[in-house]
């Protein structure tokens, strides 16, 4: 984990699963990912598109392999994190850039919410992305989203309690259900004051449902 002032983040799942993918790239391919990125440079097409598909087509790499490659060679943007180090690194800054400038006064809403999501279990794992801070126990349990210049979505993952009780509107639906995404449901947020006992309590079934 690393700190930034009084808050840690841990590393992301997807992490782990791309660290493990770099490191058994070479045994399954016959490149490393520096050779792989050379091979593109010299012998591949000059666009991240048309490079994917030839990685596809002519290497017969699986899609979503393709796909980093030939990202990682024309944007240089996937070494961000590459390793745990390398990820709460960025992590640190994503929430930097999350809540900086218009969105700056969102800060202490965000703060608390990360401080009760903490106080849920010593298995919870707060992971930042560029644009929402996942919690996860086992999965997504709940994600945090600075959703416009004066709200919060706290995003809550009640897939198991729909159809089986009618859940208040204060939970709005997110769509996710149907689209089978872990998030189902947000309660917006505009001050602290609105982190009440109805929102935390919503919270703790989320993180209950993930055991």
């Amino acid at each position: 984990m690393a700190k930034r002032g009084m808050t840690v983040w841990d590393v992301h799942p997807s992490v782990r699963i791309m660290e493990k993918w770099i490191s058994d790239l070479k045994s399954k391919t016959g490149k490393s990912i520096d050779e792989w990125v050379k091979h593109i440079e010299k012998s591949g097409p000059k666009s991240e598109s048309y490079a994917r598909d030839w990685l596809k087509t002519r290497h017969e790499l699986g899609t979503n392999a393709a796909a980093w490659l030939a990202e990682r060679t024309f944007r240089g943007e996937a070494g961000n994190e590459d390793t745990p180090e390398s990820y709460l690194r960025a992590a640190a800054n994503y929430v930097e850039a999350m809540f900086s400038g218009p969105k700056a006064e969102l800060r202490p809403i965000f703060d608390a919410l990360v401080a009760i999501s903490r106080s849920l279990g010593k298995d919870v794992k707060i992971c930042p992305c560029k644009t929402m801070v996942p919690m996860f126990r086992k999965y997504a349990f709940a994600q945090i989203k600075p959703a416009t210049r004066t709200r919060v979505d706290l995003g809550l993952a009640l897939g198991p309690l729909i159809n089986k009780k009618k859940l208040p509107t204060r939970l709005i639906d997110t769509g996710g259900f149907k689209k089978k995404d872990r998030i189902t449901h947000r309660i917006a947020l505009t001050s602290i004051d609105e982190i009440d006992a109805d929102a935390k309590k919503w919270l703790q079934t989320a993180y209950d449902l993930d055991a």
